[in-house]
């Protein structure tokens, strides 16, 4: 088995120390470690986080591997410091058997970069209107613990209801994309003074709060866990507080880039801002931080949504929504959370490892940096500054909103479960 050696590495920010690694586990901290015929990483300065765990990406085949692929979405999760991603269902065919969800686990172990964790469809065709094989998902070999129709709303309150009473037979959580489809139809970005000036149909915030207020309500009614995906208002945060100030079994995620813009750059109509949920205003950005930062919302997802050049260079209100975000998650966080004072580097653990993991009950991810875990580790220039240059994403596609913005913090080195996938910030 192959030994690493980490010299002057910093534990979630802390006091520098060494790391051994011995084969897929971490076998001793402290300092000056010494250890014969192992490989020394010299990480003076850096930052320690354990492998990050992203609840929401989409990786596109089958289907779309226009888009992206499974190994090339593994190769970005793995650049961007993520040891782990869930794979959203909306794919063609949509992810709504034991068989597309198995291919999909079985095209991740294949790749190698990260773990794949496929995310199984609420309902047939993601069409809202019947069950699909849940509990045939989870006794997959993909062992699916997290449905979710994502792109599209489960709408009707009684499939919401069934799905939430299944999936408590497998200690299973629902992700709810919360849109009203009636309040949002023919909407192109955030409701409110920007839309009203540039004339393009609004996605008001109710359309968002009514479903996360209705499913928070039948979660408490049956009993269950429901997890909210891309969170964007301030009062989608008030009711996520509320939910939990009862003890209800409800937790949430934001977005990388609803921490950080918003819908003032819809002006330039350049459709790389065009996503959904919407950008919204600086007051929601504001909210969104503070509840990250008290726990209210649990984690950071991503939201990674790769579309090829042609979806996105055309008009605005042809262009698909979405943005790519794996290889930029963890510097908007170290610009909008870190270096605003909002979390240290342990909080930053907790909320796009530790918490992430324990919510899709993701087994081997999202442990302590402690002697006897899974050596899953991510090392973080934190002081390192630059453009981001979509030209060197490993994703196959490049609609980035950072795209010559600087942010700050550099990955160096990922490690799967003792294996280097990232040196240097390369890819292996």
């Amino acid at each position: 088995m192959s030994k690493t050696l980490i010299r002057g590495v910093k534990p979630l920010g802390g006091e520098p120390t060494d790391v051994l690694i011995d084969g897929e586990s971490i076998a001793a901290l402290g300092p000056d470690l010494a250890a014969d015929g192992a490989e020394v990483v010299e990480a003076a300065g850096q930052v320690l986080l354990p492998g990050l765990v992203d609840l929401h990406t989409h990786l596109r085949e089958p289907g779309r591997e226009d888009s992206e692929t499974v190994l090339t979405g593994t190769k970005a999760a793995a650049a961007g410091g993520y040891t782990a991603v869930h794979a959203m269902a909306n794919t063609f065919p949509v992810a709504d058997t034991a068989g597309v969800v198995e291919q999909v686990w079985r095209l991740g172990r294949e790749s190698g970069y990260c773990d794949v964790q496929p995310v199984g469809a609420v309902t047939v065709g993601l069409e809202g209107r019947q069950l699909a094989e849940l509990g045939a998902m989870h006794d997959s070999a993909a062992g699916v613990k997290v449905f979710s129709d994502d792109g599209k709303c489960v709408h009707d309150a009684v499939i919401m209801r069934r799905a939430l009473e299944y999936v408590k037979a497998f200690d299973g959580v629902v992700a709810q994309h919360a849109q009203e489809p009636r309040l949002t139809e023919g909407a192109q970005m955030n409701e409110g003074l920007v839309s009203a000036e540039l004339g393009l149909g609004g996605w008001p915030a109710v359309a968002e709060e009514s479903i996360i207020a209705r499913d928070v309500l039948l979660a408490a009614h049956v009993d269950s866990r429901v997890h909210v995906c891309h969170l964007s208002t301030a009062g989608s945060v008030e009711i996520v507080r509320w939910a939990k100030s009862k003890g209800w079994n409800v937790t949430a995620e934001v977005t990388p880039h609803h921490l950080l813009l918003t819908d003032e750059l819809v002006r330039s109509y350049n459709p790389v801002y065009k996503v959904n949920p919407p950008l919204r205003t600086e007051a929601d950005v504001h909210a969104l931080r503070e509840a990250l930062a008290d726990g209210t919302i649990d984690c950071v997802a991503t939201d990674h949504a790769p579309h090829p050049h042609e979806d996105k260079d055309c008009e605005w209100g042809a262009a698909a929504m979405g943005m790519v975000g794996l290889e930029t998650a963890l510097s908007v966080v170290q610009h909008t959370m870190v270096e605003t004072g909002l979390l240290d580097w342990a909080g930053v653990a907790d909320r796009m490892s530790f918490r992430p993991a324990a919510i899709g009950r993701l087994a081997g991810q999202g442990r302590p940096l402690a002697v006897g875990e899974p050596a899953n580790l991510t090392l973080l220039d934190s002081a390192y500054r630059g453009v981001v240059d979509p030209a060197g994403f490993a994703s196959r596609s490049r609609n980035t909103p950072y795209q010559g913005r600087e942010l700050p913090g550099r990955v160096i080195h990922t490690f799967l479960r003792g294996r280097a996938t990232v040196v240097e910030g390369k890819l292996t």
